[in-house]
């Protein structure tokens, strides 16, 4: 299943790979408005980092993603790979905005 909120995109995945645990429940900031996409609930997520790569496992039975201007995501128990949507232009590559 792949979810989108905003210019955060979430897939579940059916295992993690390795990867080191790190704090926070925090995907990504805006850089525009400072709002962030983020879990409700410490306790029911753990974010991990494998390379340049973020990864979450919902440790509860479900986690609220939450953002300002965003609708509320109930992600189900399980794993997750995370990554930002890229703007293309011929001249460079760079993260959308939000």
């Amino acid at each position: 299943m792949l979810y989108r909120h905003g210019d955060v995109l979430v897939q579940s995945v059916s295992i993690l790979p390795e990867a080191h645990s790190r704090p926070g429940v925090t995907l990504a900031r805006g850089e525009v408005t400072g709002h962030s996409h983020r879990f409700a609930e410490a306790a029911a997520v753990q974010l991990y980092s494998a390379g340049a790569d973020t990864y979450v496992q919902v440790l509860a039975d479900s986690a609220d993603l939450i953002h300002e201007e965003h609708a509320t995501i109930t992600l189900p128990r399980g794993f997750y790979k995370v990554w930002m949507q890229r703007e293309y232009s011929p001249e460079a590559i760079r993260r959308v905005l939000d």
